[in-house]
Formats: structure tokens, C-alpha cells, sequence
């Protein structure tokens, strides 16, 4: 009985030593990913810094909700500070203490924004990189320059930390869903749709707005799949509401029944859209097909 007892434990201990050597490894490897983001080919734009680039930039800011996760004044907010995940967050923006302002160069700012890799080289999580990497040169160029215009803000918020199992989840099992992995990096750059309601025009504006972060990926729908707001399927708006009463929730948060949007959707920040903007995106989700609403499955 004592030599199977025995031999029971050695069997244990083997096991748990193998689970503990799976388990660094892991951390290991999730760490040096999160690290050492792919190379990637970048597309460097121009950046200029007139007052009509600044505005052009502030409106492309706003409409692509910067300030939804970097704050109001783009001083930057805390994604996740909880054990034993880590610390995540979305950096200060501005050239204020703390921030990446006074030490990103124009090509930091484009390969960030557009390819989902920070100035350390780091893989940038949470980031809707692989939506903006749709952004036009010219369109980019100008919003580089509204956000080396926005005032310094002092808020030191620190580096990210990831601690075990942070690296696993993060640089392991999630890994894959990051941006950088989801861009055809030599696909970026070049100049933007002409602006019309034309469909082409209305993706670039959705893309560039980060619709799908929340619609999800085929526009049809959050409804508990996504770890973002539940929007709803956009792909049958055509068959069942007009126009009028597309531009009417997407400008005032107003819905066909009378109920009002949250606040999650950012329609305040879309109510600065044209009416040749707003036509574009209608014309585009005219093109879709109609798709059945995406299960929480």
C-alpha cells in the first residue's frame, strides 16, 4: 500500500511540475509576443500643421471616438488595473507629463494608429488599429496634427504590466485577435475615397469610425459575442427603415420607435456628419446583404 501511495505521488508531482513548466513557458512566450510585436510595413503620411488640417483632424478625432477611450482631452484612461490580469490602458495622447506627444515622431503616430504597433515596438491590445488602417494619407496626416495641436495634459499613467495569467490571455489565447495580426499592413496607406454618397466613400467612413468594434465585423450585430457595447444588426436597416430615419438615430440617437440611444453609441460625435457623409454610409449598408442577427454562441 505504502509503494502505491508512493508511487501515486510521485505521479501527482510529476504532473504538477509539468502543468508549472507549461505554465512559464506560456508566460514566457505571451510576454515576448506582447513585446516584440511582427515587423510591419508602414506607409509614412505628411503631416502639416495649418488650421485647416487641425480642424479637419479634430473632426476626424471625433468621429473615430478618441476621446471614447484616450478621455476628453486625450489625457489618456485606464483600461483594466485589476489582479491578476494586470494593468492596460490607453495612453495620454498630448505632449503633458506622461504623455506620448513629446516623444512620438509623425512615422510613430501612422505606425500606432494604422498598423497597431507602439513606438517600443510593443503589439498594441484594445486598439481599433485594424479599422484604421483604412485611414487615407491625407486624412491621417491631418488627424497627427489635431492631436499634436490638443493642449498638454500632465497624467502620468505608467506602462503596461501584465502579470501571470495577464501574459497567457493577452499574449496567448487572444493573441491572434489583435490588430497587427488582422491588417494587410502592405495594403495601407494611399489616398482616401473621393467624398460622395457613393458606397465606397460610406465603408471608409465606417471603417475609420470603428463601427465594427461594436456592430461587429460583418455589421451584424453585438449581442453578447463582443466584449464592447451590444450594437445592434445594421444589415437589415434598409429593409426596414428609411433613410430619414437612418440619419435621425445616427445623428440624434432617436430610434424609429421613440426610444433614445445610449450614450455608448457616440451619435453625438456623429451628428457633426454631413449629409453627404451620412448618404455615403447609407448607400453602403444598401449594398449589404441582409444577414440574420449574430448569436452570443
Amino acid at each position: 500500500m505504502k509503494r502505491t501511495l508512493k508511487w501515486v505521488g510521485i505521479v501527482v508531482g510529476g504532473l504538477v511540475g509539468l502543468v508549472l513548466i507549461l505554465a512559464v513557458v506560456l508566460f514566457l512566450l505571451g510576454r515576448s509576443r506582447l513585446n516584440n510585436a511582427p515587423e510591419v510595413a508602414t506607409a509614412p503620411v505628411t503631416v502639416t500643421d495649418d488650421a485647416e488640417s487641425v480642424e479637419n483632424g479634430r473632426y476626424f478625432a471625433t468621429i473615430s471616438s478618441c476621446t471614447g477611450c484616450h478621455g476628453q482631452q486625450l489625457e489618456g484612461s485606464v483600461f483594466v488595473d485589476e489582479a491578476p490580469i494586470g494593468y492596460v490602458l490607453a495612453p495620454n495622447l498630448t505632449s503633458g507629463a506622461g504623455g506620448l506627444g513629446g516623444r512620438y515622431t509623425d512615422a510613430d503616430w501612422e505606425r500606432a494608429i494604422r498598423h497597431g504597433v507602439n513606438a517600443d515596438g510593443e503589439v498594441m491590445v484594445i486598439m481599433s488599429s485594424n479599422h484604421y488602417a483604412a485611414y487615407g494619407d491625407e486624412d491621417l496626416g491631418d488627424l497627427i496634427a489635431y492631436i499634436k495641436s490638443v493642449p498638454p495634459v500632465d497624467n502620468e499613467l505608467g506602462e503596461r504590466q501584465l502579470q501571470f495569467p495577464g501574459n497567457i490571455i493577452f499574449g496567448v489565447f487572444a493573441f491572434d485577435s489583435w490588430a497587427v495580426n488582422n491588417i494587410d499592413h502592405t495594403a495601407v496607406g494611399g489616398d482616401a475615397p473621393a467624398v460622395g454618397e457613393t458606397a465606397e466613400y460610406g465603408k471608409y467612413l465606417i471603417d475609420i469610425a470603428s463601427c465594427g468594434s461594436c456592430h461587429a465585423e460583418n455589421l451584424a450585430g453585438n449581442y453578447g459575442q463582443l466584449d464592447s457595447p451590444m450594437g445592434p444588426n445594421l444589415t437589415t436597416w434598409p429593409t426596414e427603415h428609411s433613410r430619414e430615419e437612418f440619419a435621425t438615430a445616427l445623428q440624434t440617437g432617436q430610434l424609429p420607435d421613440g426610444r433614445q440611444l445610449s450614450q455608448e453609441m457616440p451619435w453625438m460625435a456623429y451628428a457633426q456628419m454631413s449629409d453627404t457623409e451620412v448618404g455615403a454610409i447609407w448607400a453602403y449598408l444598401n449594398t449589404l446583404e441582409s444577414l440574420p442577427n449574430n448569436s452570443a454562441e
